[in-house]
Parts: C-alpha cells; sequence; structure tokens
C-alpha cells in the first residue's frame, strides 16, 4: 500500500516538475528522433498546452479516489494549483516577515516559496483552452470556474503586498498616429483678453 502512495506521489512530482519546468527560459536542443515529431506547425504554446493537458490528465488519474474529466470541478482545480505550490519557485513573504513588501530583500528569510501568480494565471488560461479543444463545454469548463478565478486574484493580491510587486494591467498604447489626429481635433482657446 505505501509503495502505491509513494508511487503515485513520484508520478504526480514527475508531472508537477513538467508543468513548472517547462516555462523556464533555457531548452535543450531537439533529439534526432523528437525534432521530426516537433515540427515547425506546433507552436511552443501549443506544446506547452500540451504538456500540461497530460499533466493535469495524470494528476486526475493519480487522485484518490480516481476522478474522470466530467467529474472535475472548480475545487479540484484549486487542489491541483495548492498541489503545484509545493514546486515553486517565488519567495512570498509573510506578513511578520521583516522584509514584507520588499522587491529585492538584502538577506535570506525562512519564508515559503511558491508558485508565481503569473504562472499560475498561464496554466489556468492553457487548460482552460486545452478543456474546451478536447470536448468540453465551455459551460461546464472547471479552468474557468468562479473560485478558480477567485482563487487566482486572491494569490495576485497576497504575491503583490508581500513582494512589493504591482500587478496592474497595462495600459495599451495608442499608435502614434491616432494621438496626433487627436492633438489637432482638440480646439485652442484664445488667450484670455483683458477688457478695459
Amino acid at each position: 500500500m505505501n509503495s502505491t502512495i509513494s508511487e503515485n506521489n513520484d508520478n504526480n512530482t514527475a508531472a508537477a516538475l513538467m508543468i513548472i519546468g517547462s516555462s523556464s527560459t533555457t531548452t535543450s536542443p531537439p533529439t534526432p528522433s523528437s525534432a521530426g515529431a516537433a515540427t515547425s506547425s506546433s507552436s511552443r504554446y501549443e506544446n506547452q498546452k500540451r504538456r500540461d493537458w497530460n499533466t493535469f490528465g495524470q494528476y486526475l488519474k493519480n487522485h484518490r479516489p480516481p476522478l474522470s474529466l466530467s467529474r472535475c470541478s472548480g475545487a479540484h482545480v484549486l487542489e491541483f494549483l495548492r498541489y503545484l505550490d509545493q514546486f515553486g519557485k517565488t519567495k512570498v513573504h509573510t506578513p511578520i516577515c521583516p522584509f514584507y513588501g520588499h522587491q529585492n530583500p538584502p538577506a535570506p528569510c525562512p519564508c515559503p516559496l511558491r508558485q508565481a501568480w503569473g504562472s499560475l494565471d498561464a496554466l489556468i488560461g492553457r487548460l482552460r483552452a486545452a478543456f474546451e479543444e478536447n470536448g468540453g463545454k465551455p459551460e461546464a469548463n472547471p479552468f474557468g470556474a468562479r473560485a478558480v478565478r477567485l482563487y487566482l486574484r486572491e494569490v495576485r493580491d497576497v504575491q503583490s503586498k508581500a513582494r512589493g510587486i504591482s500587478y496592474e494591467k497595462k495600459k495599451r498604447k495608442r499608435p502614434p498616429q491616432q494621438q496626433q489626429q487627436q492633438q489637432k481635433q482638440i480646439p485652442l482657446l484664445p488667450p484670455a483678453s483683458s477688457a478695459s
């Protein structure tokens, strides 16, 4: 019995590391046998999405009791995200840490390592798309559940405060032509003349 649990944990760990480790910027060169399989028809995003989908499927198989995708809910997705946290590489300071809110702490601290919000957000986006591509109905997508969205928002807010980083949405820059046209359309008021 213990060997089965250990084996399942090893499979989950390997699967989670595949998801987490694949977002790194360094990649190994393709081997001759894999070069033909990974043609230019599959983008990096598509490959990552496929790996994430397979990993989540493995997680469901190793779940106790085993879980089918049709019975998977937002609560199971949250369980998966919390499970992935143990493999995180992002230091998230606790409120009692003297470095709470500092972007670059001057010394080490015992605060936990977690998955970065951006990584979790991207992962959920890929899994949400993969669910629908694999025959799931958009209204039944567990990755789009309200609980998952709220969890991601909470992780973003906690990490923003703990790490002293703003996750504000970036404002879209207008193309220079539109800005020039708008400036031309603004009428200039004549200078105020003094009535004597």
